[in-house]
């Protein structure tokens, strides 16, 4: 089955591709019409699997095995993307890790974790992509509600990591901008994923912090990458899909 859309004839690389909002977000790719690498890091199979379903859709696709914490391969995945598929049109910085715990039981290696995969990674992935992107080029990243809002302890950490996308994002708008490539960011909210299920113990909680009172689903923070991936006057600018977390 083949279909056209906004992204018909492109190209996107989709980290952390293999599970929850990437995976969502590479089918939702390839329905508008994007071929698609699907980076990761651990799960192969899982990986191969959203392969298998972009394939389905009519669109080429490849699993690409990365380690964001390392520089090289940070870079590395959207080298060996562009060459697997011809090039390179859209990225989405979808990797990430989330340590979650008291301020002063952080550890120094959680620390350099936690910023050399949310935010190192973020920027060099930018960096190599912006270098092979042409005019029309897009760079999204996905952020966190946190960013917006801390609703309690524990956060700081990831909070701050994400945070950091915000002054990247704005300032590779400013400096991509004048060869017609945009950068955005999107702030998911609760998110129904394995990794925080919407019956899990601490979803009613959550869910309560939002407008609209549930989590929501991987597929609309995918629709919102897809709109930004197809929009062409849009830049430096943040997306909150949360619910009325931020409200």
């Amino acid at each position: 089955m083949t279909s056209a859309g906004i992204l018909d004839g492109k190209v996107a690389l989709v980290t952390g591709g293999s599970r929850g909002i990437g995976a969502a977000t590479a089918l939702r790719l390839a329905l508008e019409g994007a071929d698609v690498a699907v980076g990761y890091a651990h799960g192969k199979e899982a990986a191969e699997e959203v392969v298998r379903a972009v394939e389905a859709r009519g669109r080429r696709a490849v699993a690409v095995r990365a380690d964001a914490a390392d520089p090289a391969e940070a870079a590395g995945v959207v080298h060996a993307a562009a060459e697997a598929l011809g090039g390179l049109d859209v990225l989405v910085n979808n990797a990430g890790v989330g340590v979650i715990g008291p301020l002063e039981t952080l550890s120094l290696t959680e620390v350099d974790r936690v910023l050399a995969v949310n935010v190192r990674a973020v920027f060099l992935a930018s960096q190599a992509a912006a270098a092979l992107m042409g005019e029309g080029g897009r760079i999204i990243t996905i952020g966190s509600c946190m960013v917006q809002r801390v609703p309690g302890p524990g956060g700081t950490l990831y909070a701050m990591s994400k945070s950091a996308l915000t002054g990247l994002t704005k300032a590779l708008a400013r400096e991509l901008g004048g060869r017609g490539i945009t950068a955005n960011l999107v702030h998911p909210g609760p998110i129904d994923t394995d990794m925080n299920p919407a019956d899990g113990p601490y979803a009613a909680g959550q869910a309560a912090l939002t407008a609209l009172g549930r989590f929501g689903t991987a597929g609309e923070v995918a629709s919102t990458v897809a709109h930004l991936a197809g929009a062409t006057f849009v830049t430096g600018a943040e997306f909150a899909v949360d619910g009325g977390h931020a409200a």
